[in-house]
């Protein structure tokens, strides 16, 4: 059977019926450096994170422009927590040509994972010029100039982000706080409380809500 047949198994969520596949061409082309990216990736859905990263650093080492293998590396190492790794192997699929708004959208969250929102912003500023549909990109770049302390820029974005999607929680948290920053507390209370209308189990909003329904 031939690699399209895996893949279509892969989509279909046939996992066996796909590794099968892909471990066959492994064997009768041991240097198909796409076949091991594959059969990583059924690897890595089923939950075999550190097994599928041995064969996504396999098609690395077949071939060392693969953008691709460099960015399914970089996503198992982010599911493991490795940032730094993780972060690295984005930037060498950025480099080698995977310039996709995901990339950038990745590099962001490494950053910001590790605290450092002033290097994750503009990546995710870069996400969302390329993609102005991705609502989480935005979110993350909102996000990002909250924690700058950029209050009405931030809530510019979230204002974005709700008109996109009226159902996200978090960003009518996220507004809830700022209008309070601003002391627009009739304002905030609202935000707050369609974010926990949206969310019933909001924590950070159901505690905001009662700081300032206590006041």
């Amino acid at each position: 059977m031939s690699m399209e047949q895996g893949i279509e198994y892969l989509q279909q969520g046939k996992l066996e019926e796909a590794a099968t596949i892909f471990h066959d061409e492994i064997e009768k082309n041991p240097k198909n450096e796409l076949a091991y990216v594959h059969f990583g990736h059924v690897l890595e859905i089923s939950g075999n994170t550190e097994k599928a990263i041995v064969f996504y650093e396999k098609a690395i080492e077949l071939n060392e422009a693969f953008a691709t293998a460099y960015y399914a590396l970089g996503n198992a190492l982010f599911e493991l927590e490795q940032y730094d790794d993780a972060e690295r192997n984005f930037q060498l699929a950025l480099k080698h040509g995977f310039d996709v708004s995901d990339i950038h959208f990745m590099i962001g969250l490494t950053y910001s994972y590790r605290g450092n929102d002033l290097m994750a912003l503009p990546y995710f500023q870069r996400a969302v010029e390329m993609n102005e549909d991705d609502v989480e990109s935005l979110f993350q770049y909102g996000l990002a100039l909250a924690k700058l302390e950029r209050v009405e820029e931030a809530m510019e974005v979230m204002h974005q982000v709700i008109e996109k999607d009226e159902e996200h929680a978090d960003a009518y948290y996220n507004l809830g706080v700022g209008y309070a920053v601003l002391d627009e507390e009739e304002k905030a209370l609202e935000m707050l409380h369609k974010a926990v209308k949206i969310q019933p189990n909001h924590l950070l909003a159901e505690n905001a809500l009662n700081l300032l329904e206590g006041e």
